[in-house]
């Protein structure tokens, strides 16, 4: 029987957890996903892949996503254009990564994956986090953010992920019980983090 390595990172702005996925994905030979999901989920829509880009993160406002969740994911959406542009955004995105998992192996990079797939008896969950101190640096040195803004958004983007995970999701994005491995990335080389999750992936197998 083939392997199945199905692995989904969420990770603290600046941490680096991009990074490991995408090294993660080098190591085990499975696609990686990221901002392909975008397109994918744009493509499939036909909502502008800037409108997943630059609201992709957001909640709605006024409904409550999980009361239909459970009905649409997997299957065509009855009403979706009765929600509003942020739900149905939400929405595509899941089926992309369901059908993403469906087909095989893959590295996933946020979009909630490891909530959309939380009944995949292959998916392992990962979350990276760092210090605000380490993550200012690679902030300023790696993703040319400026010096003096490099804090505030920091702290904005976690908290807009925190925001859009918490929304729709029935649990608190960060908790440690929501991971099966919870790395801080300013102990360790980003190359050694990836390795480390690469060889327990294989374990399980």
């Amino acid at each position: 029987m083939n392997k199945k390595y199905l692995i989904t990172i969420s990770r603290q702005y600046g941490s680096g957890g991009r990074e490991v996925g995408k090294r993660l994905a080098e190591l085990l030979g499975v696609p990686f996903y990221d901002k392909e999901l975008i397109e994918m989920a744009a493509a499939e829509s036909g909502i502008d892949k800037e409108l997943f880009e630059t609201e992709g993160e957001r909640t709605s406002k006024g409904f409550n996503f999980l009361g239909v969740i459970g009905y649409t994911l997997g299957s065509p959406v009855a009403g979706l254009s009765e929600m509003t542009l942020n739900d149905r955004m939400f929405l595509v995105q899941s089926q992309v990564i369901q059908q993403i998992a469906a087909a095989g192996s893959a590295v996933i990079v946020g979009r909630c994956a490891d909530y959309v797939l939380r009944e995949d008896p292959y998916c392992i969950n990962v979350f990276i986090h760092s210090n605000l101190e380490s993550r200012k640096r690679r902030a300023i040195e790696e993703y040319g953010v400026d010096r003096e803004d490099a804090e505030d958004i920091l702290i904005k983007t976690d908290k807009r992920r925190a925001n859009y995970y918490n929304y729709y999701t029935d649990r608190k994005w960060g908790k440690a019980e929501n991971y099966h491995i919870a790395i801080d990335s300013s102990r360790f080389e980003l190359e050694e983090i990836a390795e480390m999750i690469a060889q327990l992936v294989k374990s399980k197998q």
